[in-house]
This record gives structure tokens, sequence and C-alpha cells, in this order.
């Protein structure tokens, strides 16, 4: 097999067309390093690219245009255009049109993905408000992906975790509001999760035993009942529950205490009950380069751990490092799946193939 047969094509969605999406995008592939590692083939309109290379007065760059998949170059990042037509760009603010037609890269490219055509997916930011439609009702790009590779689930088989290096936090529960939380707060939920969570840790991460940590819902873990009363009814059960089960889980932790020691260091990953509860912590410490992995899927998809950021788009302010680290950990992932798929199959061939290297 060639080198470029080996080469892990990697499907991109354009994201809104008016956030910073496009200039993470193209700052990640302008650097010929990437190619080394991967086919970019990002799903969108050339048009839209190239008014916004112009922008940021990036004239040594340009996506080779290709009708299909399979037409890409591994010496050039590709485009797939979706559209012909002329779109009105109002880079830095939120519109029908941003939505619309991040949606239509998002049906392509996820498209691709189902038909094989890509290998893995990488999603730039939408605005979860203005791609609503008839064929767009989700909270966000994990219940979507959802939707298209697990339509069975009910909506609880994939898991939203957000990763930067040994950092790994995942959440019990994922876009919903707040006064909405505690309800949906049960052991078999923080089960299934806990499970999600493992089997991505071993499939995904190589790691073989892996050692996670659950947070409590209430401030200082409930203070035994004072304020509040799932930690003692609902989640330390399930801690036991899941320790009978074969999961190496530990907790429950009050979150400030657990980050601010440092004390997430001695896990493999962290499970978080809500949110923000997980996200702020993560992305204080990994601000610019955490990734948002979709665990849990029959397929590969990460995201950069930022959304649209209208107020920086078209300035040249945006950095590329947390999507360019997706795109790593795209590749890396989908390496371990297929490596952790050889052991399965047939460990003791696999074990003698190390041996012989």
């Amino acid at each position: 097999m060639s080198e470029n047969e080996k080469r892990i094509k990697v499907g991109v969605s354009l994201g809104d067309i008016n956030g910073i999406g496009p200039e993470v995008i193209i700052k990640t592939f302008l650097d010929p390093r990437m190619l080394e590692i991967c086919t970019p083939i990002l799903f969108g309109s050339n048009k839209v690219t190239s008014a916004h290379r112009r922008i940021l007065e990036i004239n040594d760059f340009s996506f080779n245009p290709i009708t299909k998949p399979e037409e890409a170059n591994p010496k050039r990042a590709n485009i797939v255009n979706i559209w012909q037509e002329e779109v009105q760009l109002d880079i830095g603010k939120s519109t029908p049109a941003g939505g619309k037609y991040a949606l239509r890269a998002l049906d392509a490219a996820t498209t691709a993905l189902k038909n094989k055509q890509v290998d893995v997916l990488v999603t730039a930011p939408i605005n979860k408000e203005n791609i609503q439609s008839e064929t767009f009702k989700f909270s966000g790009h994990t219940e979507y992906l959802e939707h298209h590779f697990l339509p069975t689930s009910g909506g609880g088989g994939a898991l939203m975790f957000l990763v930067n290096g040994a950092l790994r936090v995942g959440l019990v529960t994922g876009h919903i509001p707040l006064n909405e939380v505690s309800k949906s707060i049960n052991p078999e939920k923080i089960i299934a999760k806990l499970k999600l969570m493992q089997q991505s840790l071993l499939q995904d991460f190589g790691i073989r035993k892996p050692k996670i940590a659950l947070l409590s819902a209430n401030p200082h873990g409930g203070d035994n009942g004072l304020l509040g009363s799932e930690e003692k009814d609902i989640i330390a059960p399930t801690v036991k529950q899941a320790i009978e089960a074969g999961l190496f889980v530990f907790g429950p932790y009050p979150a400030d205490g657990f980050f601010g020691s440092g004390n997430w260091k001695n896990f493999d990953a962290v499970l978080a009950m809500y949110h923000d509860q997980g996200l702020v912590p993560f992305k204080a410490l990994s601000f610019d380069s955490g990734v948002n992995f979709t665990a849990g899927l029959p397929v590969v998809r990460t995201s950069p751990d930022h959304g649209t950021a209208y107020d920086i788009a078209g300035k040249n302010k945006a950095s590329e490092n947390s999507f360019r680290e997706a795109v790593y950990l795209a590749c890396d992932v989908f390496r371990q799946r297929q490596e952790y798929s050889d052991i399965s199959v047939n460990p003791l061939k696999f074990s003698k193939l190390k041996k012989d290297y």
C-alpha cells in the first residue's frame, strides 16, 4: 500500500460562513506539514473560502476544487463545492444564510462519512440558533450525529468528550437548561455514560484499565444532604454499582476542589454532571488547544472547543490551534481504533507482529 493510500482522509464541514470557522480551517491547512498526516477534504464553497482569504490577506494558499471526495489530491487541501451560487457574507453576524449553508456543508460531510468517502469528520463551529430548520432540530452537533449514526439510541448513545492531552472530561447531561439537570441525573444514565467513557478510553485512547473520576452535582458534594441530596441518593450508590459492574470509578468529588487541587491529574478521565461543570474548568485549563470529541459513535468526529466567535471573525485574530488539534485527534483516534480492532480480532497474531518489529 502506498503512502498516499495510507493517509487519512479528513472530511471537514465549513461551519457558519460568517464565523471564524473558515479562518481557522484556512490557517490550519496553510501549513504544508498537515498534508504529511492527512488528506483534507473541505465541504463548502470555494467562493466563500476565497472571500475569507482576501479579507485575511492570505495570498499564498488556495483549495483544490473537486466534485467528489474520490478526486482528492493527497498533496493539496481539497474542497468539494456544495453550492455554486453567490452568497452574501455578513462576517461577524448571525444570519439565516449562515445557518442554511452551515447545514448544507454538514449534511454533505456527514453523507460522505456514512459512505466511507472520508475516514473521519472534523466540524467547524455552527450557530445552534440560526441553523435550526425543518431538517435540523437538534441542540448541537452531538445530537445531530447521534440521530444519523445511532438512530435507535434515543439520544443517549454518544458522549460529549472534551480532550486535551491527559485531561479528558465527559458529560452526563449535555445541551439542556440548568433547571433540568437535577431531574435528568439518574443511575441508568450515569452508568451508561461511564460505560461509554470506559469503552472510548480503551478503543480510542489505548488505555487498558481506565481510572475514572465522577463529580458531584451540588456544591461541596451536597454537604451530606445539607446542600442537596443527589450525591447521597443517586451518585454515591451509582459509584458502588459501577464498581460492582467492573468499572474503575471513584467519587463523587466536588468539582471546585477536584480541579483546583489538580486531583484530575490522577485520573484518565472525569465525568461531570452537566455542561458548564465540565466545560468551565476544561476551557480554563485548555483554552486554545482543547478538542470536542464525540465518543460512542461508530465513526470518528472531532471539533475545536470554541464557537463561531463572531466578535473576532474576519479580523485575523482567531487561533487555529484548537482546530488543528481536532484534526490531530481525529487521525489519532482513527488509527487507535484500527489497532484496537486488530488486537480484538486476533490478539495472538498482533502480539507476534509487535515482536517482529
